[in-house]
């Protein structure tokens, strides 16, 4: 099976296991799939958050699903128990649709590592 074949029915798992885990089956987008992992990041689950910390929970994602690319490395937790990241390399220019594949590819493999899919 094609590598691209693969990462769309692998996708198409990980959006219907999470739709109908945290949206009742409503189909969750690629904002919030980055969204929900950046709250799993942060371990502050029932947490209630403000809008501007709902924008650092996708950084946080965002930086934890390209660590194993190399584009970013863990640095510390601050008193708060928020993760921080540091750039070990800036990512290169991507069209809008390159960045999807990029995104829905690494987070396909963070549910692999986590175990949510094989």
């Amino acid at each position: 099976m094609s590598r691209d074949v693969e990462l769309k029915k692998r996708w198409e798992l990980v959006v219907k296991k999470l739709s109908t885990q945290f949206a009742e089956g409503d189909i969750l987008d690629l904002d919030a799939i980055i969204y929900l992992i950046g709250v799993q990041e942060l371990g502050q689950i029932h947490r209630k958050f403000k809008k501007d910390h709902k924008l650092d929970l996708m950084h946080i994602a965002i930086c934890r699903l390209l660590e194993p690319y190399g584009y970013y490395e863990f640095d510390y937790f601050d008193e708060d128990k928020w993760p921080h990241y540091t750039v070990k390399e800036q990512l290169p220019p991507l069209k809008a649709g390159e960045q999807s594949v990029l995104m829905k590819e690494a987070i396909v493999n963070y549910f692999i590592e986590t175990e949510y899919i094989e």
